[in-house]
């Protein structure tokens, strides 16, 4: 059985409910559909980000509740641990010295080191990296 891993990207767009993402996701199997602790970092982040960033009434309120939204998501998804096979991959990757960003690096180490299709819509940077199978759900 395939092992599909969403990256940031495709987090973000299954959350919004846009419909090619939940097309593919609803026929594939729940126990083989992950994301990562990067993407649980990048995403919670940016939630405690926004409370920080609120003053007070409904922009904190929405706040709030994007930042509880986004525990219950991540209590329901598979999510990745980083590694020691994912570091090395890592250590791998960065030797190549190739042009992505350092999230984006460790999401691929991770996808490298459990042998998993990586679901993204950014080809541009994902299809740098040597050996990574790559599927886009957003179409």
């Amino acid at each position: 059985m395939a092992l599909y891993v969403l990256d940031t990207d495709s987090v973000t767009f299954q959350q919004a409910d846009r419909e090619p993402i939940l097309r593919r996701l609803a026929a594939a199997p729940s126990d083989a559909v992950y994301t990562t602790v990067i993407t649980l970092r990048e995403q919670l982040r940016g939630r405690l980000a926004d409370v920080d960033r609120a003053i007070e009434g409904p922009a904190l309120e929405r706040a709030y509740e994007r930042l509880q939204a986004t525990l219950r998501y991540f209590s329901r998804i598979n999510v990745l641990p980083f590694t020691a096979a994912a570091t090395a991959r890592l250590t791998e990757l960065r030797a190549r010295k190739l042009r992505i960003g350092t999230q984006d690096l460790r999401v691929a180490a991770i996808a490298l080191s459990v042998n998993a299709i990586l679901v993204t819509s950014n080809r541009r940077d994902f299809d740098q990296v040597p050996g990574l199978v790559i599927e886009d759900w957003d179409q």
